[in-house]
């Protein structure tokens, strides 16, 4: 049976560094989603059709 006290100081860092990974990781992906957001929706539908005219091979 695991005894609170057999966890090392070690594994809680390691704990705690995925933590901190993780907040960081949401933090770049909220930054990317509000760039985006942010892009006017002018050059968002050139985007879009871009790609559509790229995947219907007109260009």
């Amino acid at each position: 049976m695991l005894d609170r006290s057999e966890l090392a100081v070690e594994d809680l860092l390691k704990i705690i560094l995925l933590l901190v990974i993780a907040l960081l990781v949401l933090e770049i992906i909220g930054l990317f989603v509000e760039v985006l957001a942010s892009i006017s929706p002018v050059v968002a539908l050139v985007i879009v059709v871009l790609i559509i005219a790229y995947l219907l091979d007109y260009i």
